[in-house]
């Protein structure tokens, strides 16, 4: 658990800060932002280093936000540190790689589609590991939706799961999305401290795990120095990734959650396929196919289930 925002002194942000579902907007809208913005610059930046920049540049943009909160949890960081680091070494900076590395070799599309599974591939790691009662319709629901991106996967041709004939782009993709289901299920052990306090020492863990994976798989430190020689387009995309899909984002979803409760919030996120779908078509002008229709109608019909069955007594 963390403490809630701070809602003293906001200025300026007042106004933003008491919207929630403009809040719950925005957040999906920067994260599937992130997608978008890494397949733009394929060809152009590592994805070890563009995952390396982007932890190390957001852990230096956030410190200056959390001193305040960092002094205040300093005793319960003090004993945790290692917990909070490997946070951000398994949901920030392994879950980022595996997407970017993935992101080489499959479509935007594909990509966001198959992040759309994200809550069903959540229940029901839930119920296998913890235990978490599901209704049939629940797991009905989660096995409908995987089955959608499984159909993405094997790009509209479900046969090739029987010969392993998965794109690899898609198969990092959906290592990402297990990834990223595994930090979802260990965040019930996090530390309980400030969003910021969490934010700031999560990302120094994941800034150190960037460097040692560019260094160990990637072009190593010395690449950093190709930085300054590359496109505007690569600047505007490090910027982006180091402060809207990380730092604003989740301040976004917290305020959201804090001011509607998370059993409401927590739908925004079917929100992120969206947003990563069009902007893939409009701003990378990649093609919608059919299967990509077919998978997506198949993923919110199982999501629609599971919630549906999640409200009622079936």
């Amino acid at each position: 658990m963390t403490k809630p925002l701070d809602n003293q002194n906001r200025g300026i942000s007042a106004p933003v800060l008491d919207q929630p579902y403009l809040l719950l907007i925005l957040a999906p809208l920067f994260w599937g932002g992130n997608v978008v913005a890494a397949k733009l610059v394929v060809g152009e930046i590592d994805p070890f280093l563009l995952l390396s920049a982007r932890c190390v540049g957001a852990t230096l943009f956030i410190l200056p936000f959390s001193w305040r909160f960092l002094a205040v949890d300093w005793p319960v960081i003090r004993r945790t540190w290692p917990l909070l680091m490997a946070f951000g070494a398994l949901g920030y900076a392994l879950y980022n790689v595996l997407l970017y590395v993935g992101l080489t070799t499959t479509t935007a599309v594909n990509s966001s589609i198959e992040t759309g599974a994200l809550p069903m591939m959540i229940l029901a790691a839930n119920f296998v590991v913890f235990r978490v009662r599901a209704k049939a319709l629940q797991i009905i629901g989660v096995l409908i939706a995987i089955s959608g991106v499984m159909l993405t996967a094997t790009h509209g041709d479900l046969r090739r799961i029987l010969t392993l004939d998965i794109n690899i782009g898609d198969g990092f993709v959906l290592l990402a999305c297990l990834t990223y289901t595994a930090y979802t299920l260990a965040l019930r052990f996090r530390p309980q401290v400030h969003m910021m306090s969490f934010m700031a020492v999560a990302f120094t863990g994941a800034a150190i795990t960037g460097l040692v994976m560019l260094q160990l798989f990637g072009p190593g430190f010395t690449s950093y120095a190709t930085i300054p020689s590359m496109s505007p387009v690569v600047w505007a995309v490090l910027a982006y990734v180091m402060v809207f899909p990380s730092m604003f984002s989740q301040i976004a979803y917290a305020r959201g959650v804090e001011l509607v409760g998370p059993n409401r919030a927590a739908p925004s996120h079917n929100l992120i396929p969206v947003f990563g779908t069009l902007g893939s078509v409009l701003i990378l002008g990649e093609r919608l196919e059919l299967y990509h229709y077919i998978a997506a109608a198949i993923i919110i019909a199982g999501i629609v289930l599971a919630e549906w069955s999640a409200r009622h007594r079936v």
